[in-house]
């Protein structure tokens, strides 16, 4: 009995044996000229076989914990320091942790087994089984970790790992694009699991999820700030509202990897996330009825996109989003343990319906099932649904589109304003090209207003061009320089989204 729980203390090799296995294909894919069809059983085999020897050690701890108990958190050493808190190696071995890390050692081994035929002869099929193995590392980093610091390696695994796998095929345009858009996405929750990194050591003193949920004399703000940092991270990482279009972008990878990244284990994260953190989030009533009012609103988000869908794998997805919905929804009620058993079935049962998607049409011999009638009937819900309620059209709208807009107004005013007055030279035709292609210009005149209002400003400008551009003496000269300056921030400032910012400054001052 006393060897099966030190046997215990080698839970590190559990996320190092994919590691090392990610690094021998990389390795291989560095120094081996060729990849042909006789070289894939020897990928493949390093891959799964990682996967299977953590599944081995998971099983023989799960065997120590039912007859011995396990300790809580096992530390393996210290390896940095925040200030004065000591991060250490610490792994959580307990009721949450212990169940979860052999079903995602399980899945793993079963996908990466399945993808050893599915992908075979394709070019990158080295690539894949490294993505694949530095995402189960991250994985299982995610769910054995003792403290955030460990945890958020494992968090930029997972996320650096799905972005290589959605663009798999790197060469469609469509591909590389997704991938991109679902990297960005990520990046918000990974500022926010790093928000609550820096708020857990200022204000708590230390990192392991154990001392998250303080002694009681946590003061309110505190605990409030502390669990919006990473509750955030959950909502992103888990494609909840507002957040939810990232995941159906990132179908665009190989079926086994959507299988265990967005149907079964990555998207279940962010629930594992608040389970861990249950002592704290109960602390909060606020953020509890916020977990509660987006678990809510993502499960019929995601219900009612999945009725209109018409390929397998957009159903399968917002289906899971709806279910890890539900998922969010169990912990703003406090019920972090039913959530957490919630999470393993449904994640066990996704993986095989994701990894059973390519065969759906030879299984099925009906055809696809209709719109219900009710919400046929609805034609406004019918149609808000199929366009996923604008959902990624508005984000692009209010963020996007504004930010690229910010991008070209500062490299116009450092072009046409600031290389001037440094004097680098710059050709004419790059401003008329610019002028060309600028895509939110001031709205045209209409009516006499506007038509009075064009005329009066083409007589102030053949003004200014007998005042200043038809002058030849050497005193002109700065009087023009000036004037094209003027016209450079006249041209910016004309821009409607800074016409609405003096409104709003206006109004502020008014008011």
């Amino acid at each position: 009995m006393s060897t099966l729980t030190e046997s215990m203390r080698l839970v590190w090799l559990v996320p190092l044996l994919p590691l090392l296995a990610a690094a021998a294909i990389g390795m291989r894919m560095l120094f081996c000229r060729q990849h042909g069809d006789r070289h894939e059983p020897l990928t493949a085999g390093l891959a799964s076989g990682a996967a299977l020897g953590a599944l081995l050690l998971l099983l023989l701890f799960d065997l120590a914990a039912l007859l011995n108990g396990v300790p809580e958190t096992l530390r393996s050493g210290e390896w940095l320091a925040i200030g004065l808190t000591q991060v250490g190696l610490s792994f959580a071995l307990d009721a949450y942790s212990l169940p979860m890390a052999t079903l995602v050692a399980l899945i793993a081994w079963i996908a990466l087994r399945f993808s050893a035929t599915y992908l075979h002869r394709e070019r990158a099929f080295p690539r894949f089984f490294l993505g694949m193995c530095l995402f189960l590392a991250g994985m299982l980093l995610i769910v054995l970790a003792g403290n955030a610091v460990l945890a958020f390696v494992g968090w930029e695994l997972a996320g650096i790992s799905s972005w290589l796998l959605i663009a798999y095929a790197w060469e469609r345009p469509v591909a590389s694009a997704n991938a991109l858009f679902v990297f960005v996405a990520n990046r918000v929750g990974d500022a926010a699991f790093l928000l609550g990194i820096g708020l857990a050591v200022w204000s708590v003193g230390s990192v392991e999820w154990a001392a998250l949920s303080g002694d009681g004399t946590l003061s309110v703000v505190s605990a409030r700030l502390l669990a919006a940092g990473f509750v955030l991270a959950a909502v992103v990482k888990s494609a909840q509202l507002p957040f939810t279009p990232w995941i159906a972008r990132a179908l665009e990878g190989p079926t086994p990897s959507s299988a265990v990244f967005y149907g079964s284990l990555m998207v279940h994260a962010g629930v594992f996330l608040l389970c861990r953190l249950q002592g704290l989030l109960l602390q909060v009533p606020d953020m509890m009825l916020l977990l509660v009012v987006v678990g809510l609103t993502t499960a019929l988000y995601g219900g009612l996109c999945a009725l209109v869908q018409s390929d397998v794998k957009s159903a399968l997805i917002f289906s899971t989003v709806t279910q890890v919905g539900l998922m969010f929804l169990l912990c703003g009620f406090g019920l972090f343990w039913l959530a957490a058993c919630y999470s393993g079935l449904h994640a066990a049962w996704r993986a095989y319906q994701f990894l059973l998607a390519p065969s759906y049409m030879h299984l099925v011999r009906r055809p696809a099932r209709p719109v219900p009638n009710w919400l046929a009937r609805q034609s406004w819900l019918y149609s808000a649904a199929l366009q996923r309620f604008w959902i990624e059209a508005l984000a692009s709208s209010l963020l996007t589109r504004p930010t690229l807009a910010l991008g070209r107004d500062v490299r116009a005013l450092d072009a046409q304003v600031i290389d001037p007055l440094l004097g680098t030279p710059r050709a004419d035709h790059e401003v008329a090209k610019n002028h060309a292609t600028a895509t939110d210009e001031l709205i045209g005149g209409h009516g006499f207003a506007g038509r009075a209002l064009f005329a009066f400003a083409a007589w102030l400008q053949r003004i200014e061009n007998r005042l200043l551009l038809r002058g030849n003496d050497s005193m002109m000269k700065p009087l023009r320089r000036i004037g094209r300056y003027a016209d450079a921030i006249e041209l910016l400032l004309e821009q409607p989204r800074y016409l609405m910012l003096m409104v709003m400054a206006t109004m502020v001052v008014i008011l």
